[in-house]
């Protein structure tokens, strides 16, 4: 038993704890955490987006693009993401060793996501029990899952959004949900799915939402078998004490992403992991920079300063004279029909005047000011595209049709493949973007980790079984 009569649960066909390992893309779970967290019970969790590929001599394959045209080089990516992520379930399946289940993650809004999905499933049957995904709204899921007889298990963020699949999708194939994922959008690391109706700064208790899904899937026959897997924010779990064996939330399982990152199986770099231990609360900024158009959540650091910054220096223009926009723009950008207001010519000329002479355009007619070291920059990352998302808007491009979002590109954003690949495999992390959950303050002070001890993930496993 468990803490507090947590009791394993049925999954794939044998007993596994109801502890999941979120999976974190771009190689920030690999298959030594996720062989490890199967081995120790539980569901290990292999992250199908981006992962890495060995030669013969174990050596990581570096993902380097050769092609010379942005749909070439996305071709490229999709094989080098097949063949990683097989790779990846291959090994973590001998970790495994018969013991817990391991799952795979895919982000829906990732370029080329169904042919990836569906060739990695194809080239690991047996070996895969279920697939995670989310980031946007993946219809096509349940067909994909049941195609090949796997489980699978959507990762929403609200009640509503998970109605939205069941009635299109879900419930055409109910026998292979295996769970639903509840990702809270205010405390899950990663991508978010906040919605429009929600207030990224006023965080909702989790409770309330959660209950709301499991009446919602009560309405539409789902068994309260069927657990939902609470994502974010989980840390101890006697914090989360009144949800287990709760008749009014039904089955309940906790995902994990943020701990998993701090042991020894863990495969982002000892500076990544060495920082984790400084942070503070309120060090994990919930932003909107990242090119899918989603939330996300990542550790404040100069790279996400850089973007705060870049956005502030930014100035709303008309084509004609209209309004306030009375005068016209004469640093930054080439050409008369730049009209802004007396204030914000002001502003810009204080920008050019130190040295950020640049006025780049944005899809919403305004410029934001950069140095021309930074423009080159932001061009060549935007040329070297490679097509890592199904809509990019930091490149404007799509993964389908014309291969065009018909919007401009945004300079306010990055190149989210360059800098997940980067801090993954050692880059800098004060100039990468670094994933965290809004609880990764909590290695500060929580009694486990100190005295720099790092624990493996079995564990780390046995730890929070405890309730700590």
């Amino acid at each position: 038993m468990g803490f507090k009569g947590l009791k394993p649960i049925l999954y794939g066909g044998r007993e596994v704890w109801p502890l999941i390992e979120g999976g974190k893309g771009v190689a920030a779970t690999n298959h030594a955490s996720s062989g490890a967290w199967a081995a120790a019970g539980g569901i290990g969790t292999v992250s199908a987006v981006n992962a890495d590929s060995y030669d013969a001599e174990g050596k990581i394959v570096p993902q380097i693009y050769q092609s010379l045209t942005r749909q070439a080089r996305h071709e490229e990516l999709i094989r080098y993401a097949v063949d990683g992520a097989v790779e990846q379930v291959k090994r973590a399946y001998d970790i495994a060793n018969g013991t817990g289940a391991i799952n795979i993650n895919v982000l829906w809004e990732m370029g080329g996501a169904q042919q990836i999905l569906e060739e990695v499933l194809e080239r690991t049957k047996g070996l895969v029990t279920g697939v995670t995904c989310g980031a946007g709204m993946p219809y096509k899921l349940s067909e994909i899952a049941q195609r090949f007889n796997v489980n699978y298990l959507p990762i929403i963020s609200s009640a509503r959004a998970f109605r939205a699949l069941w009635k299109r999708a879900y419930s055409k194939v109910s026998d292979l949900m295996a769970a639903v994922v509840y990702e809270d959008p205010w405390l899950a690391g990663g991508h978010n799915g906040l919605s429009n109706a929600e207030d990224p700064l006023k965080p909702e208790d989790p409770y309330p939402r959660v209950k709301a899904l499991r009446e919602t899937m009560r309405a539409e026959g789902v068994a309260d078998s069927v657990p939902i897997i609470m994502a974010g924010g989980v840390w101890y779990l006697r914090e989360w004490e009144n949800w287990i064996d709760n008749p009014e939330l039904g089955s309940i399982a906790f995902q994990f992403g943020t701990r998993p990152l701090l042991t020894e199986e863990s495969p982002i770099p000892q500076g990544w992991k060495d920082h984790l231990r400084t942070l503070e609360p309120g060090d994990v900024l919930l932003h909107k920079f990242s090119p899918t158009g989603f939330y996300s959540s990542a550790v404040i650091n100069p790279f996400l300063r850089n973007l705060q910054d870049r956005s502030a220096r930014q100035v709303p223009y008309s084509r004609v004279a209209a309004g306030e926009h009375t005068v016209q723009l004469d640093v930054g950008v080439k050409g008369k029909n730049f009209w802004v207001t007396p204030a914000d010519r002001e502003r810009a000329r204080g920008w050019a005047a130190a040295g950020l002479t640049e006025a780049l355009r944005t899809p919403d007619d305004t410029v934001v000011f950069v140095s021309p070291a930074e423009r080159e920059v932001i061009r060549k990352d935007q040329a070297d595209c490679m097509g890592c998302l199904s809509h990019c808007g930091f490149s404007s491009w799509k993964d389908h049709d014309d291969y065009s979002t018909g919007r401009l590109a945004d300079p306010r954003s990055f190149c989210i493949q360059k800098t997940l690949q980067d801090i993954a495999h050692g880059g800098d992390i004060e100039q990468n973007l670094m994933f965290a959950g809004h609880a990764a303050y909590r290695f500060k002070t929580d009694p486990f980790y100190s005295n720099n001890f790092t624990p493996s993930v079995k564990q780390l496993v046995d730890r929070i079984l405890t309730g700590d």
